[in-house]
């Protein structure tokens, strides 16, 4: 997997490089926007992570132009900004996911794992897994073949432990990803009471998996 990593703090450019290297992908850095574009010029990656603020310009600018041209590569944008309305405006100009600074490294690789594993299974539209079957393209889930009634945010939970099966996610993880408007974050309870009615829904509790004190967990096997 190839990562282009936008940003012009030298001492964090260091830091993604070394996790994300040590995590199996193949890193390519760029400090300004100008230099992101040759390196986009130079060949595709399978991942963008792209700061906010950058000397030459706004990485939400150069996110809105890479759009516009067509490039569908996945971008998770890194920014310290923490309103609302700058996080809307974030995945309303085609961010597929948004990361405030800062954060910690296991955070970062499962939202990476998450978009790529969104970015492959939109080619394969289907996920199996112990006899369930998510189709992310059409949202339906079976369970041995039986199709499943799931209210939207609950098929966005599965979904998003699918794509990050056998990686332990947090409550709050799980929290953030249904509350995309970022209006009001609730409380993790929340999370609790639609699992529950996903189980149940299911009829198979077994294929989610609870991490007590942490989150929850779908195995592959």
């Amino acid at each position: 997997m190839h990562i282009l990593i936008v940003d012009d703090n030298q001492s964090l450019q260091y830091s993604l490089l070394k996790v994300l290297e040590e995590g199996g992908y193949k890193i390519y850095s760029a400090h300004t926007i100008e230099e992101a574009k040759r390196r986009l010029e130079e060949r595709e990656y399978d991942l963008i992570l792209l700061d906010w603020l950058l000397p030459d310009g706004s990485g939400v600018e150069l996110m809105r132009s890479l759009r516009k041209d067509g490039v569908r590569t996945p971008i998770l944008l890194f920014s310290s900004k923490n309103e609302v309305i700058e996080k809307v405006e974030a995945l309303d100009a085609g961010a597929d996911d948004y990361l405030e600074k800062p954060f910690s490294n296991i955070e970062l690789l499962a939202r990476i794992r998450a978009l790529l594993r969104r970015e492959s299974t939109q080619k394969q539209t289907e996920i199996e897994i112990g006899g369930m079957v998510i189709d992310t393209s059409r949202r339906r889930v079976t369970v041995d073949g039986e199709e499943i009634d799931l209210s939207t945010k609950e098929f966005d939970l599965l979904e998003f432990m699918a794509l990050n099966s056998d990686v332990v996610l947090t409550r709050f993880q799980l929290l953030e990803h249904i509350n995309r408007e970022f209006d009001s974050m609730g409380s993790s309870n929340i999370v609790d009471a639609h699992i529950k009615n996903i189980r149940k829904k299911l009829g198979r509790p077994e294929i989610i998996e609870t991490v007590r004190g942490v989150g929850y967990v779908i195995r592959k096997g």
